[in-house]
C-alpha cells in the first residue's frame, strides 16, 4: 500500500499543495516560538548574570530561613567584614571586585545626570561595563562617565564635574555625623564633591538596562556618596571573583579557602549556578508565559489548518471512489483503505511540518541578522530538540486526526460504487450528538457570562457580591463562558452558517446568472462550506474581539483618567529652568500655564494627624482657574488662605479645620507657623507623585516664610485642537525638559499617552498573532474553491456549452469565493464585537463608566483584506475551470 499511497499522492499533489501551505505556516510559527524562547532564556541568563564582568564567582547572602535580627545583620556587612586583602592574596584567585553601587547625580553647569557608581577594581577585565575611551579611575577624585551621560552634560575627558548623592547630603544635613565623611574627597562651595572624567565607558552587555550604564568612581568619592566615612567601612552585600579554573578540582580547592574568610550567612555560588536561578526564577513569571502565549497562537494556527486539512482529505476521498471501489474490488481491504488515507495524511504532515521548521529557523534567522529585535534579547537562532520536534510532531499528529473523517469514508466504498456515477455533493444528514452538544455548550456558556456580568454590576452598583472578594474567579467564569459560546457557535456552523450564506446568496442572486449559480454551488456542499466558515470565523472573532476591547480600554480609561485630575498635565522638578517653561508653554496644543514654587511640607489635620501636603505657590486663583478643571467658587488666596482639596489623591477624606494657624515643617527640617485659612474645595488629583497638593499665594514665597524646594508647571490641553495629538504633546513637554533629568511629567494626558501606547502594542502584537490563522483559513478558502472545481467539471463544462462565456465563470467563483469570506467575516466581527463588550464590561467597569464602540477601523480593514484575499483566491480556480474545452471536460468528468 506504500507504493499505492504515493501514486495516489503524486496524482492530488495539487489539491495537497494548499494543505501542505497551511500545516507549513503553522508548524513554522510554533518553531519560530521555541527559537524565540531559546534566544530569550540565553539574552536572560546573559543579563543576569552581566554584572559578574569577567568573574566567575560571587560571594551572595545566604537568607533562606533567617529571622529579621539575622537578615539585619546580613545587610549591613561593610567592605571590612569580607576580609578583601586576604581574598586577593588565596592560591588560585586572579581578581577581587567589590559589589558597591550607589546611585549619584552629576552636574556640569546647568546640566544633570542620575546614573549608577560602581566601585572600580585593579582588574579592568573584572569590570561589568567596558571602559570605551580614556581610562578607569585610579586615584581619588577620579570618574570615568557613561557615553551617554557625558554626551547629556555636554562634557569630555579632562573635564570636572560635581557629584552628590541623597546620602552624602543627610551627612552634611546632620542625620550622620560630618566628620565620618571621606577626608579624601575635595568639596565645592555647595557641599557636592568635584571630581574630574578620566574615562567613558559603555554597557554592552545590559548590566544597567534601567540607568542606561553606570560610571565608575574612585572608592573614597564612593564612599562618600553612600554615607560611609571610608570605603571600608561602606555597606556591601557581594564580591565579586574570577578563580582560576583551570580544573574543577583546583577551582573547588580555592572556593573552599574563599568559603574561610566568608562573613556568617554569606555563601559563595559559581557564575554559572547564578545564570541557572535567576533564568529560573524569571520562566515563572517571564519566559514561560511568554512561551505559552506564543504557543497559544501556533495550536490556534494549527487548529484552523485542521479544518483545511479536513476539507482536503474529505474530497480527495470522493474524488478516489472509483479508484478505491476498483481496489476493494481486486482484494484491498478496509483496514488497507484505512491505513492509506492516514499514511497520507501523515507523510504530508510530515513533509510540510518539516518545511515549517525550517522555514522557522530561516525566519528567526532573519530577524537576528536585521537587529529588529536585538533589544528583546534576538541575535540569532539557538536551536533545541524541543524547536524541531515538537512542530513536526505536532504537525503530524494534527494531520492524522483532520483526516480520520475521510478515512471512515474510504473504508466505507464498496466494490458496487465503480460503477455508479460520481456524486460528489454531501448529502449526510448532520449528526443529532453535535446539535445537542452545541445547545448544551451555548446554554452554559451564556449562563457564566451573565453571571460574571449580574456580580460585576451588583458590585458597581455597591452590592455585597461574590466579586468583592473574588474577583478573579468571576472574570474566569466569564471568560470560560465566551470559550464555550465560541466553541458551541463553531461547533454548530454547519447548521446556521449554511443558512446565512444561503440568505445572503438569495439576494446576491438576484444580480446575475453568475451570482445565481455561485449561490446554487455553495449550498451543494453545506459542511464543506461550514468547515471553511469556521476557518475563517474562528480568526476574525479573535481580531474583532481584541479591536473592540482595546478601542473600549482607550476610551474607558480615558474618560475615568480625565475624572481623576484636576490639571491636564503637570511638570515638578528640583532644577526647572526658565528657557526649559518657555519651551513647554509654547508646545502646540498647550493653551495655558502656570509656572509656581514648591516646598514639600509637614501639615496637621484637624485631628492632630501630620501629613505630607505639596504648598504650590501661585499668583492668585484667576491664575489657577485657567489650568484647573474644578469649581474654586469665590475663594480667594490673597488674603492668607490655603486652598486645599476634599479627598487626598487616594480617596481618603482631608478635614483641616476653618480657620487658625496652620503649623508646619518642612523637610529640610526648619519649622514655622504660617497664620493661614485653610478652605477646602472639591478639586481632585493635581499630580500623581503627590497625595495632597495645596494652594497658597507666590507671596509667602518671595517674603521668606516659605523655602522654595521644587518648581510645578501646571498646563491646560486642548486635545481637540488642530494639528494635535496627545502623544505629541506629551513627547514635546518631555522634550522641553529632557536636560533636566530631575522634571517629571504627569496628569492625565500623560497617562492616557502610556495607556494608549500600551494598548496599541499589545493590539498589534495581538493581531499579528492572530493573522497567521486568518491567513490559513484564506488558504482554506482557496483550497474549497480549487476543490469545488475539479468537483464541477462536468458541470462547469455543460454551462459553457449552453453559452456561459468564460468571464462569466470566472464571476461566478469570484462571487462565491466572497460569500464565503464576507458571511464569515461579517458574523466573525458581530460575535467578537460582543465578546469584547463584555471584557471590556467586566475589567473596566471598576474604573469608571464603560464604553462599547464598534471598531469600524480594523473591523472594516480585516473585512476588506477577506475580501481582496477571496478575490484572489478565486484566480487560480477560474483560470483551472475556464481552460479546458467544453468537449474535453466532459469526457474528462
Amino acid at each position: 500500500m506504500l507504493s499505492l499511497t504515493f501514486r495516489l499522492m503524486r496524482k492530488s499533489m495539487r489539491m495537497l499543495i494548499p494543505a501542505g501551505i497551511a500545516i507549513l505556516i503553522g508548524t513554522a510559527f510554533i518553531a519560530s516560538t521555541f527559537l524565540f524562547s531559546n534566544a530569550m532564556t540565553a539574552s536572560l541568563a546573559r543579563q543576569t548574570t552581566a554584572q559578574f564582568g569577567d568573574a566567575n564567582y560571587m560571594v551572595t547572602p545566604s537568607t533562606d530561613g533567617l529571622d529579621d535580627k539575622a537578615l539585619e545583620t546580613v545587610y549591613t556587612r561593610t567592605v571590612d567584614d569580607f576580609h578583601i586583602d586576604r581574598m586577593r592574596a588565596t592560591e588560585g584567585v586572579d581578581g577581587v571586585r567589590i559589589a558597591a553601587v550607589t546611585p549619584v547625580t552629576v552636574t556640569h553647569g546647568d546640566k544633570n545626570a542620575n546614573i549608577q557608581a560602581i566601585a572600580t577594581t585593579d582588574v579592568r577585565g573584572m569590570l561589568p561595563i567596558s571602559v570605551t575611551d580614556g581610562e578607569q579611575p585610579a586615584d581619588n577624585g577620579e570618574i570615568a562617565l557613561p557615553e551617554n551621560a557625558a554626551k547629556q552634560l555636554g562634557v569630555t575627558i579632562g573635564d570636572t564635574v560635581t557629584i552628590d548623592s541623597a546620602a552624602a547630603q543627610a551627612v552634611r544635613a546632620g542625620t550622620v555625623s560630618s566628620s565620618d565623611a571621606s577626608s579624601d574627597a575635595s568639596g565645592s562651595s555647595d557641599g557636592a564633591t568635584t571630581v574630574r572624567v578620566v574615562g567613558l565607558t559603555t554597557d554592552p552587555d545590559g548590566a544597567y538596562p534601567y540607568t542606561g550604564g553606570a560610571a565608575i568612581l574612585s572608592d573614597a568619592e564612593l564612599a562618600a556618596m553612600s554615607g560611609a566615612a571610608d570605603f571600608a567601612s561602606m555597606n556591601v552585600t557581594g564580591v565579586y571573583l574570577h578563580v582560576t579554573d583551570g580544573s574543577d578540582k583546583a577551582a573547588e580547592a580555592t572556593v573552599a579557602r574563599i568559603r574561610t574568610l566568608l562573613p556568617k550567612h554569606y555563601t559563595i555560588q559559581s557564575r554559572a549556578e547564578a545564570a541557572a536561578e535567576s533564568v529560573k526564577g524569571l520562566s515563572k513569571s517571564g519566559t514561560d508565559i511568554t512561551t505559552t502565549f506564543l504557543l497559544s497562537f501556533g495550536v490556534l494556527a494549527m487548529l484552523v489548518a485542521a479544518l483545511v486539512i479536513a476539507n482536503t482529505f474529505q474530497v480527495l476521498v470522493a474524488q478516489r471512489r472509483r479508484t478505491l471501489a476498483l481496489l476493494r474490488t481486486i482484494g484491498a481491504l478496509k483496514g488497507q483503505l484505512y491505513a492509506s488515507v492516514l499514511l497520507e495524511a501523515g507523510i504530508l504532515g510530515l513533509v510540510a511540518s518539516a518545511a515549517g521548521v525550517l522555514l522557522g529557523i530561516g525566519l528567526m534567522a532573519a530577524v537576528g541578522a536585521t537587529g529588529l529585535m536585538r533589544e528583546a534579547g534576538v541575535h540569532g537562532v539557538i536551536m533545541s530538540w524541543q524547536a524541531a520536534v515538537v512542530p513536526i510532531l505536532f504537525g503530524v499528529v494534527m494531520t492524522v486526526i483532520a483526516s480520520l473523517g475521510s478515512a471512515r469514508s474510504a473504508t466505507a466504498v464498496t466494490p458496487l460504487e465503480a460503477l455508479r456515477p460520481i456524486e460528489l455533493t454531501d448529502t449526510r444528514r448532520t449528526g443529532a450528538v453535535r446539535a445537542v452538544l452545541s445547545i448544551l455548550l451555548l446554554a452554559g456558556g451564556l449562563a457564566l457570562c451573565a453571571f460574571g456580568a449580574w456580580q460585576i454590576h451588583g458590585l458597581n452598583a455597591g452590592r455585597d457580591t461574590l466579586a468583592k472578594d473574588h474577583y478573579g474567579p468571576v472574570l474566569l467564569a466569564a471568560i470560560g463562558g465566551c470559550a464555550l459560546v465560541f466553541l458551541a457557535l463553531v461547533l454548530s456552523a454547519v447548521f446556521w452558517l449554511p443558512v446565512l450564506m444561503r440568505g445572503v446568496g438569495a439576494l446576491a442572486a438576484l444580480t446575475g446568472p453568475s451570482a445565481k449559480i455561485a449561490h446554487a454551488n455553495i449550498q451543494k456542499n453545506p459542511r464543506r462550506v461550514a468547515a471553511t466558515g469556521a476557518a475563517l470565523l474562528i480568526g476574525v472573532t479573535l481580531v474583532s474581539a481584541i479591536a473592540t476591547g482595546a478601542a473600549s480600554a482607550k476610551q474607558t480609561m480615558a474618560g475615568a483618567i480625565a475624572t481623576r485630575y484636576s490639571v491636564d498635565m503637570v511638570a515638578t522638578g528640583t532644577d526647572m529652568t526658565d528657557a526649559q517653561v518657555r519651551k513647554a508653554e509654547h508646545v502646540t496644543g498647550v493653551t495655558a500655564t502656570v509656572s509656581a514654587p514648591t516646598a514639600m511640607v509637614s501639615m496637621k489635620t484637624a485631628g492632630g494627624e501630620e501629613t505630607g501636603v505639596l504648598l504650590v505657590g501661585v499668583k492668585d486663583t484667576a491664575a489657577l482657574r485657567k489650568v484647573m478643571h474644578a469649581d474654586l467658587g469665590g475663594v480667594s488666596i490673597d488674603d492668607g488662605t490655603v486652598l486645599m482639596p476634599r479627598y487626598s489623591s487616594y480617596g481618603k477624606e482631608l478635614r483641616f479645620g476653618k480657620a487658625g494657624d496652620v503649623a508646619f515643617k518642612s523637610e529640610g527640617g526648619a519649622s514655622g507657623t504660617l497664620t493661614l485659612r485653610p478652605e477646602q474645595v472639591d478639586y481632585r488629583r493635581v499630580s500623581a507623585n503627590y497625595e495632597i497638593v495645596a494652594f497658597v499665594s507666590s507671596r509667602h514665597f518671595d517674603d521668606g516664610s516659605l523655602k522654595a524646594d521644587g518648581r510645578m508647571l501646571l498646563m491646560a490641553v486642548d486635545a481637540d485642537a488642530p494639528g494635535t495629538s496627545l502623544s505629541g504633546t506629551f513627547s514635546a513637554v518631555q522634550a522641553a525638559f529632557s536636560g533636566n533629568a530631575s522634571v517629571t511629567v504627569s496628569g492625565p494626558i500623560a497617562e492616557r499617552v502610556q495607556w494608549e501606547t500600551i494598548i496599541d502594542t499589545m493590539m498589534a502584537l495581538l493581531v499579528g498573532l492572530i493573522a497567521v490563522a486568518v491567513l490559513i483559513a484564506l488558504i482554506g478558502v482557496a483550497n474549497t474553491l480549487s476543490l469545488s472545481v475539479i468537483e464541477r467539471t462536468r458541470e462547469s463544462a455543460t454551462l459553457r456549452a449552453i453559452g456561459m462565456t468564460r468571464g462569466q465563470l470566472r464571476i461566478s467563483l469570484a462571487v462565491e469565493a466572497l460569500l464565503l469570506s464576507l458571511v464569515s467575516g461579517v458574523a466573525g466581527v458581530l460575535i467578537g464585537t460582543g465578546f469584547g463588550w463584555l471584557g471590556s464590561y467586566m475589567v473596566f467597569s471598576l474604573y469608571g463608566t464603560v464604553v462599547f464602540p464598534l471598531e469600524w477601523g480594523v473591523n472594516g480593514t480585516v473585512l476588506a483584506v477577506a475580501a481582496a484575499a477571496a478575490l484572489l483566491a478565486s484566480v487560480a480556480p477560474a483560470r483551472r475551470a475556464v481552460r479546458t474545452p467544453p468537449v474535453v471536460a466532459l469526457a474528462e468528468s
